[in-house]
């Protein structure tokens, strides 16, 4: 309770008397967004303690770099694919969008993973990466309405270069 202006606050409790009620507070709380503080050369524990693995994840463990190989090889014949049987085919225009969409999505991805840890940025890390993943649904309708409405990627690049 507010006495002339006077900081004195008086407990609040709930109706039934229990447990302290939450005061409402309109100021922001920006403790979150923080860097997280590392120990010196990022040594936790002693000497003694065991090795504790970190936690496996499918996509963001040693399993990305297989993805990135496998969709960098599956470009390379997409890419080839109109010098040789032309850009009227959708279905190998549409593979290499998504394909290509696929490549810069990973390879951005980890550029957030080496530059941007979660052990030290926290919240930012997982900010950077939901905004990467909004950008390639975006991304991705983009490349819908491009295959639907005009001739496709090749025939964009071909009349660009063209231009």
């Amino acid at each position: 309770m507010m006495i002339l202006g006077i900081g004195i606050r008086k407990k609040l409790v709930n109706p039934r008397g229990l447990i302290p009620a939450r005061q409402i507070s309109l100021k922001p709380n920006f403790s979150k967004y923080k860097l997280i503080p590392q120990p010196p050369g990022n040594i936790v524990g002693t000497v003694n303690d065991p090795y504790v693995p970190p936690s496996p994840s499918f996509f963001e463990g040693g399993y990305h770099w297989a993805y990135e190989r496998a969709i960098a090889i599956g470009l390379i014949p997409c890419s080839i694919a109109p010098f040789v049987v032309g850009t009227d085919i959708p279905m190998i225009d549409y593979i290499f969008s998504v394909l290509l969409l696929a490549h810069c999505h990973t390879g951005i991805k980890s550029c957030i993973i080496d530059y941007i840890p979660e052990r030290v940025y926290g919240v930012w890390h997982k900010i950077a990466s939901r905004v990467l993943t909004l950008g390639s649904c975006v991304g991705l309708y983009g490349i819908y309405v491009l295959e639907t409405t005009s001739n496709g990627i090749f025939e964009l690049i071909r009349s660009l270069w063209g231009a």
